[in-house]
């Protein structure tokens, strides 16, 4: 039993030493792919000057477009959610979950996750 917990420790420091010596931007990627296979109760909103016009609950992820010939981001993003048609903040029996996309040309939006 104390072999295991040595081991346990031993890959949890050899772990957090790895992540020391990447890049600011490489332990980005790496947090951002946990919470992409981990997933999050996000939120996605939509402006139109400082008017909430679009609300979309239980967002896992927004992902990055990308060429299926080039392999080169697009300039949009998608993914799916809960349209909060009424936006009340919860999920409502006649919401759905949709598929959604946004334009990086104009579009203000805020992305967080669900304090609820």
């Amino acid at each position: 039993m104390k072999l295991r917990a040595t081991c346990a420790i031993f890959a949890g420091a050899m772990t957090l030493f790895g992540l020391q010596a990447c890049t600011q931007e490489q332990q980005n990627k790496i947090n951002r792919d946990i919470q992409n296979w981990t997933g999050t109760n996000g939120v996605l909103e939509f402006y139109a000057g400082d008017k909430l016009v679009r609300r979309f609950l239980k967002v896992d992820k927004i992902s990055t477009a990308m060429g299926t010939e080039d392999g080169k981001p697009r300039s949009y993003r998608y993914g799916y959610g809960v349209l909060d048609e009424n936006l009340n903040f919860q999920v409502d029996q006649n919401e759905k979950k949709v598929y959604f996309e946004i334009s990086d040309f104009g579009t203000n939006y805020l992305f967080f996750e669900n304090p609820h």
